[in-house]
């Protein structure tokens, strides 16, 4: 069976298609129902596969690797981080025209965090911070040949630069430019990070942390994943947190001035990329997104 393609060359996912992929590579699980989980993220629609299981496609090109590096690291990672991570079960193969692997992990309860249950609260913050410093512990003992994988090196900050000084200009009077272009400057020119590559999440934002009872349970999507500057994942600071709790996740992590810079940077820069692909069309992302950008803006002190 073929599935069309839009016209951005992403494949047309369907409910079908996720069956068919299924029930054809995994027919011990043919009998199980498929539910669509909306809204998903933007790198892939998800489905709910029975009670324990859920099926995640990519939507496009750009998250084409992360079903098999998943695969890879989360049992290894797992063991060592204070949060529930995903539990890949199997990596669908490409096959009935759709072109990329795609992951079977475990189900993972729980409810999508939110700001108003955790922007002001110490204890996540803590966790959250607790949970990136064993993140950053971890070193396996084949560490340094994973160092210089593609898949797994870190963008710098600079590789962003054409793109956020013009979106920068491109929501000129809906933020401030000045302060934005003199924040991106600041985050370029600051010291880079002077201690040893370490992993990052790299998509380390509120949409991706799980909670249970309003507490915080499990970090999911780790197709970021990857080693080097840690700062990227200081977004989760301008995503989530109050400038109480900012302040208190700082302090946990024991951030320099320059490492928190570049994390404003990360968090001006993914913020802003955001707002100006989906705001448009989409108001809950444009909330979110204004919040964080604000939010960048305002952290100089923690």
């Amino acid at each position: 069976m073929a599935i069309r393609t839009t016209t951005s060359s992403r494949p047309a996912i369907n409910a079908a298609l996720a069956r068919r992929l299924v029930d054809t590579q995994f027919p011990q699980w043919a009998d199980l129902p498929l539910t669509l989980l909306d809204p998903a993220g933007s790198d892939h629609v998800i489905y709910r596969l029975g009670e324990e299981l859920s099926v995640r496609l990519p939507r496009h090109a750009g998250a084409n690797r992360q079903a098999v590096k998943e695969s890879e690291w989360l049992p290894r990672l797992a063991p060592h981080l204070p949060l529930a991570i995903p539990r890949p079960v199997a990596v669908g193969e490409p096959d009935l025209d759709y072109p990329w692997p795609w992951a079977v992990s475990r189900w993972l309860d729980g409810d999508v965090a939110t700001v108003e249950a955790l922007a002001d609260s110490s204890q996540a913050a803590v966790q959250l911070a607790e949970f990136l410093i064993a993140l950053h512990a971890f070193v396996p003992d084949d560490f340094a040949a994973h160092h210089a994988r593609e898949d797994l090196t870190g963008q710098p900050l600079a590789d962003r630069d054409r793109s956020t000084r013009a979106a920068i200009a491109e929501v000129d009077g809906t933020f401030d430019a000045a302060a934005m272009t003199e924040l991106w400057d600041a985050a370029l020119g600051a010291p880079g990070w002077g201690g040893p590559p370490v992993w990052f999440h790299g998509d380390f934002h509120t949409g991706n942390l799980l909670t249970i009872e309003g507490h915080i349970s499990a970090v999911i999507d780790f197709g970021g994943l990857g080693i080097g500057d840690p700062a990227c994942d200081l977004i989760m600071a301008f995503t989530l947190m109050s400038a109480r709790s900012r302040a208190v996740f700082r302090a946990t992590l024991g951030i320099d001035d320059a490492t928190w810079t570049r994390g404003r940077g990360w968090a001006l820069a993914t913020g802003l990329n955001a707002y100006t692909t989906y705001a448009a069309a989409n108001p809950r992302i444009a909330a979110q997104t204004t919040r964080q950008i604000t939010a960048a803006l305002a952290g100089r002190q923690p």
